[in-house]
């Protein structure tokens, strides 16, 4: 099905633009964006720089992506964004390009980012992550598959946050958050295995109950985090989320916030 671009719209003529695509009033495209099959783009839009949309995004009213990084150390260099298919970007929304081809920013497939939300350069977002109403994330951030973070938190740049956790709004995230935990607060505070996630993500009550083990030696025995480690190695089955679990704490540069 032919693309249907707005009059007022402006699309450069060398953005690679694919079929049954629609671009509405006054959105802008520029030279070196690529943009899927099936993608939405609503009005006042702005897509600029190196950038790649996959098919069957919809991209809502006044989000601007591809800018340049936020990052005074940023020359020009040549950058880019990729995100992932059948991801939504709503109102608002703004997503800086990479500072750098090493690392492109990158959001995964199936992605909502809510209105308001910021994604700074170099971020990597994994698939099927719900990042809500005015999340801030700072640059070279890691977030793994399947995380939901709540609305009106900041997250310090560096940070990893692990796959299937859940984060509360009104937090304020300066650590790593391990993975299929949940948690809140200023400082941020766990306070349990992600019980709702992992069930609706249809994960074994076998592994929901190995995995509160894990997380009971981890943060309520009182150990430091190589005891915690040690002794999650020596008494809990190694299942894949275990292993998993173990990778991501030693793997951590800033700490796991606790």
């Amino acid at each position: 099905m032919k693309s249907k671009i707005h009059p007022t719209a402006i699309v450069d003529n060398n953005a690679e633009i694919e079929t049954n695509v629609v671009i509405g009033p006054y959105s802008i495209i520029g030279p070196e964006v690529k943009i899927g099959k099936g993608v939405k783009i609503s009005s006042n839009v702005l897509i600029d720089g190196r950038t790649t949309i996959g098919n069957n995004c919809r991209i809502f009213h006044s989000a601007v992506i591809g800018t340049i990084p936020q990052d005074l150390k940023y020359k020009g260099e040549n950058s880019e964004v990729i995100i992932g298919e059948g991801t939504t970007i709503r109102e608002f929304v703004t997503i800086n390009r990479s500072t750098s081809m090493d690392h492109p920013t990158k959001i995964g497939k199936n992605c909502l980012l809510m209105t308001y939300s910021h994604i700074a350069h170099d971020c990597q977002i994994g698939n099927n992550v719900i990042i809500a109403n005015c999340v801030n994330l700072g640059g070279h951030i890691l977030i793994e598959d399947k995380v939901s973070i709540g609305g009106m938190t900041p997250i310090h740049q560096f940070v990893k946050i692990g796959c299937y956790s859940f984060i509360g709004g009104f937090s304020r995230i300066a650590q790593d958050v391990a993975p299929y935990t949940k948690g809140t607060g200023i400082p941020y505070k766990s306070i349990g295995i992600n019980s709702i996630g992992l069930i609706r993500n249809n994960f074994s009550e076998r592994t929901r109950s190995i995995l509160k083990k894990v997380y009971k030696i981890f943060y309520n025995s009182h150990l430091n985090t190589t005891q915690a480690v040690n002794k999650i190695n020596d008494e809990i089955e190694k299942i894949d989320e275990v292993v998993h679990f173990l990778e991501f704490v030693k793997s951590s540069e800033r700490g796991i916030a606790k």
